[in-house]
């Protein structure tokens, strides 16, 4: 089973967070919710999520095939502040596995230094990360093992490109047929 370890802190934009863990649990990949801070997390909107675990719990990434980072806001500050996580991205760069991250959150690559040169993000993001490389005419891009998104409104989009590199053509396609997306 294909594993991915997700990263919150308070200010998490819920709607890409629920999105990209809903959208690969249906795909039967096993997403791990991990708290930079603490197992209660509060999102932009004010709704709740628990933790997995919390960062200082985790002693490796081995296990996981890919890391996300949803974006919102202190979340993408809190992430790209944080030396644990910063450490596991590009511990996971040099391993090769998958990094994605939608929103702000693509700052937090851009800090751990494990953005390739083609990304996108929340529009005006760039500002804070580079002007280089950054695509606004696409919701997803994918750059080698990196992928980035643009926000709330490309989470499905997002999540199911996730769903496309981590499980077969049959799983991804039934997905998207269960969920209507066309």
């Amino acid at each position: 089973m294909k594993k991915i370890l997700l990263f919150i802190s308070d200010g998490f934009e819920e709607i890409e967070a629920v999105s990209i863990i809903d959208i690969c649990r249906r795909a039967n990949i096993l997403v791990d919710i991990c708290s930079i801070d603490k197992k209660v997390t509060k999102g932009s909107h004010n709704i709740i999520i628990e933790a997995d675990f919390l960062i200082n719990d985790i002693k490796s990434i081995d296990v996981y095939d890919m890391l996300v980072l949803p974006g919102g806001m202190p979340n993408a500050d809190n992430l790209a502040k944080n030396l644990i996580l910063q450490n596991f991205l590009k511990r996971a760069k040099d391993k090769n596995k998958y990094i994605a991250a939608i929103c702000a959150a693509p700052y937090a690559l851009h800090t751990a230094g494990v953005l390739n040169k083609n990304y996108t993000c929340f529009p005006s993001f760039e500002n804070r990360i580079r002007k280089e490389g950054y695509i606004d005419n696409q919701n997803v891009v994918i750059d080698k093992n990196v992928i980035t998104s643009k926000g709330p409104s490309t989470a499905i989009e997002f999540s199911l490109a996730l769903v496309n590199i981590l499980s077969s053509n049959e799983i991804y396609n039934k997905v998207k047929e269960d969920i209507l997306y066309k």
